[in-house]
């Protein structure tokens, strides 16, 4: 994984000092709250309902274990006990006190890590596939240029006011594990017909009031241009960019407006001209900075396992998911215990995983979309140990892409701009079907669900997606249907009228009835969905 060098930890540990100073001039009261906030958004500060919340980047979701170590301690010493991850592949804190602020980003900086462009129109943190670099299907490991991405946008003079938030997606296989079509930019790594590596770029996509999937504008670009072409990209939405709406400001407004076709044209006009004027490709730091992703050393072993014990075979045959290298897998570290808050680990808890990072993964652990961790190179014959570790910390739930496997945003609990509560609803709807025993029967089934129409829960893309809604006053739990993050991209469809609370879940309970009912060999609840439409389900719900 990527190492600071010194030019990025001089930048790290000067923002530090320089927010603390802004933290005390607030404090004292020399600075307002309007002058402020701009400032402490820029370093990932935001105030929630009941105190600060804190977001931390984890660049491409990769982290080491002395990392995950600190952020537990921060945990423990600064919130309460524990830190939330999200679908961005960060962590937030939710109890955090502004004067304590500036001491977070100062131990966050000790083990290269920091809050900076988490939070503030500009480029936010890099995301991408969260099985990179251990994925059988992967072109390459897609995560050198996401650092060379990430490196390019820190501090870009060009592009730190923006129009509004922007949001980048890497990924190198055909098969779309991060949304990134979702994306403001998302970007394939591929290889063409030569066998030469290049970039297809997507532009446009995003949730929110108008969800929208973004469409190709070119589908090779040569892999030393992608910082230029992505510069071209970002030139024409900050030229164009409405910055007198903030609900039509962000670029996949841009593109609807303009025409994929338009919009296509400037970013290739603009692209030429930076070329024409010189700009260098960045060979010499890519292979700088791909020389920290060189792949471990993976040695021979065992390829079976004794599966005798039926709850962990369960667990390898859900959790984990095919390698590279024919010894080893990645193995998901489910934050979703039936009746748990998605997304949630304590201090504890962090400390167990990173102690398994550092013995049986290399020392590396991921952040997954899906608001889980990532154990990414695991030898087989080691799974017991490490099955039976998780399972004594409560990490061993076998869900992943189940219907306990819910994305759910923090909600009305601490969110400010929530209209409803999200946790308590997945809290619910998790215990549900893990007490019934319907998990297994209803198979791939991927639930989110959203507190307000800013959509961090990422609704529109699930399978059931669940917003939350202010009905006079009331929650009030629209559901829609037929949604997917993945290559088979699609937004979902809301079925009609909202339900209360307890009306949503057995919703849900009557959706997964008509797909059991209607399903033909094989199907996943998607393809049910997609063969019958939504008529059967509408019937069902209202009558």
């Amino acid at each position: 994984m990527y190492k600071y060098d010194q030019y990025d930890q001089a930048m790290v540990d000067a923002r530090v000092e320089e927010f603390r100073d802004q933290a005390r001039r607030r404090m004292e009261g020399s600075l307002s709250e309007d002058q402020f906030k701009p400032l402490r958004l820029m370093n990932g500060l935001y105030l929630q309902l009941h105190a600060y919340m804190l977001r931390v980047a984890v660049p491409y979701g990769t982290l080491n274990s002395r990392q995950l170590e600190a952020l537990a301690d921060i945990a423990e010493k600064y919130d309460r006990g524990y830190g939330h991850f999200t679908t961005r592949q960060n962590i937030q804190y939710n109890w955090i006190k502004l004067e304590d602020a500036a001491d977070i980003l100062a131990d966050l900086a000790k083990v290269e890590m920091h809050a900076i462009q988490t939070s503030g129109n500009c480029i936010r943190n890099i995301s991408a596939d969260h099985f990179a670099g251990a994925a059988s299907d992967e072109v390459t490991d897609p995560r050198p240029y996401a650092e060379l991405l990430r490196q390019w946008s820190s501090f870009h003079p060009e592009f730190t006011y923006l129009p509004r938030k922007f949001k980048f997606c890497v990924i190198a296989s055909e098969k779309d594990r991060a949304a990134m079509r979702l994306h403001d930019i998302g970007i394939r790594i591929v290889q063409n017909a030569a066998g030469e590596t290049g970039a297809q770029f997507y532009v446009g996509g995003g949730m929110g009031r108008t969800p929208m999937i973004a469409p190709l504008i070119r589908d090779f670009v040569p892999i030393d241009q992608l910082i230029t072409y992505a510069e071209a990209a970002l030139r024409v939405y900050n030229r164009y960019g409405r910055r007198d709406n903030k609900f039509k400001a962000r670029i996949k407004i841009l593109v609807h407006e303009l025409g994929a076709a338009e919009y296509t044209r400037q970013v290739e006009e603009e692209f030429a001209h930076l070329l024409s004027v010189g700009v260098e490709p960045p060979h010499e730091e890519l292979a700088r900075i791909a020389a920290h992703f060189v792949a471990p050393a993976f040695v021979d072993g065992p390829k079976t396992l004794d599966r005798s014990d039926p709850d962990f075979a369960l667990w390898v045959d859900r959790n984990t998911h095919r390698h590279k290298h024919d010894a080893y897998v990645s193995a998901v570290i489910s934050l979703k215990p039936a009746g748990g808050i998605p997304g949630d680990a304590t201090a504890q808890q962090m400390r167990v995983i990173a102690k398994l990072a550092r013995n049986y993964s290399f020392d590396e652990l991921r952040v997954m979309h899906t608001q889980n961790l990532l154990l990414p190179h695991v030898r087989i014959a080691d799974l017991p140990a490490i099955w039976a570790a998780l399972d004594a910390a409560g990490l061993a739930a076998p869900n992943m892409d189940t219907i306990e496997d819910i994305i759910a945003c923090p909600g009305l609990d601490y969110c400010s701009l929530a209209n409803a509560r999200s946790i308590p609803l997945a809290q619910r709807i998790s215990e549900r079907f893990a007490k019934s025993g319907r998990t297994e029967v209803v198979g791939e089934l991927k639930l989110k669900i959203s507190g307000c129409i800013n959509a961090c829960g990422h609704h529109h893309a699930g399978h059931i997606g669940i917003l939350g809604v202010d009905r006079k006053g009331t929650e009030n739990y629209q559901l829609s249907l037929g949604g997917s993050e993945a290559e088979d991209v699609s937004l979902a469809k809301i079925t009609g009228p909202g339900f209360d609370e307890d009306g949503v879940i057995a919703a849900v309970e009557k959706v997964t009835d008509i797909y059991l009912a209607a399903r033909a060999d094989g199907e996943r609840f998607l393809d049910t969905y997609r063969r019958i439409g939504m008529e059967p389900f509408k019937e069902a719900l209202y009558g």
